[in-house]
Order: C-alpha cells, then sequence, then structure tokens
C-alpha cells in the first residue's frame, strides 16, 4: 500500500508542537516553522512508513507478535481497533511496570484469569460465598482491563509499536533493556534516537494517528498472509511425495494361449 503525500497532509500529520517545546534532534524531519508551530516533512514521513511497513511485515511473517502501546486518549480506541482487527496483542491501559522486563510474573497473572474462568464453567465459582464470588469478580474484571488484550502473548514480543514515546517512557526503556525493534510514531518534542523505526507525525490527532495505524496494520496484516501461504506451501509439499510414494498395482500378465503343437 504506498504512502501518498498528500493523504497525510489531508490526515494532519504534518502538524508538529510549538517552536519552543521541540527536540533539536528532531531537526533532520522538520521541513519549517509556521505561526510558532514546526511542520513536519511529509516526503520523509512517507519513506519512514513504508520502511517501518517493510521491517514489521518481516516480523509478522515470522510468526512473532507485535506490541502495540498508546495509553493517551485519542489514540487509545484506534490502537485496540486497528490491533484488533490483525489479531495482535495492545496495551491502552495504564502500562503495567516489568510487562516486558518481569514478564514471567505477567504470565502469572493472565493465568490467574484463565484459572477465574475454569472456576466459572466448571461450576467451583458458585461453591464460593457471596462475598469471595464478589471479590473473585472484582479481580477478573481488572485483570481483564489491564491485561486482557495479551492474553494470547505467550512469550515476549518480536516488537513494539509505540504512539507517543514520552507518554510511553516506561516501555520504550523496558524494550531498549531486552533490545526489542522499537517503531514509534515520533512527535517534534520527542527524541527520535530512542527508537529504531522513527515515523516523523503528529501522534495527538486522532486523524493523524489513525491515518498512521492504517498503514502499520495494512503492513503486518501483509506480512502475515505471507506466512499463511508459506504455511499452505510448505504442507502442500510435503504430500506431494507421499502421493507419488504410494505404489500403483501392476496388471498381471496374462498366460499366452496354448499353440496347438502344445496342445498335443
Amino acid at each position: 500500500m504506498a504512502v501518498e503525500v498528500k493523504e497525510l497532509l489531508e490526515a494532519g500529520v504534518h502538524f508538529g508542537h510549538l517552536t519552543r517545546k521541540w527536540d533539536p534532534n528532531m531537526a533532520p524531519y522538520v521541513y519549517m516553522e509556521r505561526n510558532g508551530i514546526h511542520i513536519i516533512n511529509l516526503y520523509k514521513t512517507a519513506a519512514k512508513i513504508d520502511e517501518a511497513g517493510a521491517a514489521l511485515a518481516k516480523i509478522a511473517a515470522s510468526g512473532r507478535k507485535i506490541l502495540f502501546v498508546a495509553t493517551k486518549k485519542q489514540a487509545k480506541d484506534i490502537v485496540a481497533e486497528k490491533a484488533g482487527e490483525i489479531n495482535m496483542p495492545y496495551i491502552t491501559e495504564r502500562w503495567p511496570g516489568g510487562m516486558l522486563t518481569n514478564f514471567v510474573t505477567i504470565r502469572k497473572a493472565v493465568k490467574k484469569m484463565a484459572t477465574i474462568d475454569r472456576m466459572k464453567k466448571d461450576g467451583t465459582f458458585m461453591t464460593l460465598s457471596k462475598k469471595e464470588r464478589l471479590q473473585v469478580d472484582r479481580l477478573r474484571a481488572k485483570l481483564e482491563k489491564n491485561l486482557g488484550s495479551i492474553s494470547d502473548m505467550t512469550r515476549l514480543p518480536g516488537a513494539l509499536f509505540v504512539v507517543d514515546i514520552k507518554r510511553e517512557h516506561i516501555a520504550i526503556k523496558e524494550a531498549q533493556k531486552l533490545n526489542i525493534p522499537i517503531f514509534a510514531m515520533v512527535d517534534t518534542n520527542s527524541d527520535p534516537r530512542q527508537v529504531d523505526f522513527v515515523i516523523p507525525a503528529n501522534d495527538d490527532a486522532s486523524k493523524s494517528i489513525d491515518k498512521i495505524l492504517t498503514h502499520v496494520t495494512t503492513a503486518v496484516s501483509e506480512g502475515l498472509a505471507a506466512r499463511k501461504a508459506e504455511k499452505e506451501a510448505t504442507e502442500s509439499a510435503k504430500e506431494a511425495p507421499k502421493k507419488e510414494a504410494t505404489p500403483k498395482t501392476a496388471p498381471k500378465a496374462q498366460a499366452a494361449p496354448a499353440t496347438a503343437e502344445e496342445e498335443e
């Protein structure tokens, strides 16, 4: 899916922050200053979206998960929807400290959630007192709110995609410690050196966030489709030799009719 500068412009991706709030390390991505606001160079944004998309497609094709992180109001619903469509985990509530660096503990919390679900299925839940059931329900609701979207994430993600690296600085630090590649929308008030794949963009407007996420999740979806096609091709290749190896029953040779001399 080719990225056009015009569509980025229409979505307001080019609006940065006030010039007095800028991070000088964003200078290579700034086109100009207008009315005290930095304007982002959308040609560079388009090129960076293509670059990030190609890398994310490879990660998705390898079978690893990409964890989307956005807890700011304008981005929460968009990220939940877009990541949910491609079946990728996401964090849109408060970042759970140690989510990556203490992943074992997080997995225990997810298992606790699964245990409560089993209790409700097998009837154990109903044997508890009314007060205990209320406490368990509250715990389940809390776990679901914070960890529901990562319940299928059985190992550390192959990459992080972040909206607003200033707000999600804890997630960024944890990923850096574990050398997990970081992809992010980076506005003019942030330091792009913290990110492996920078997408210079307005990370405050919902239209801008939606536009970038659409391109990113499309790339991930293409990677998943490539993985599926490769799997099917491998399975077909395995089945083909089996069919060829099946021996065909040779027709029995018929005895030649006896000649007159042989009959005598």
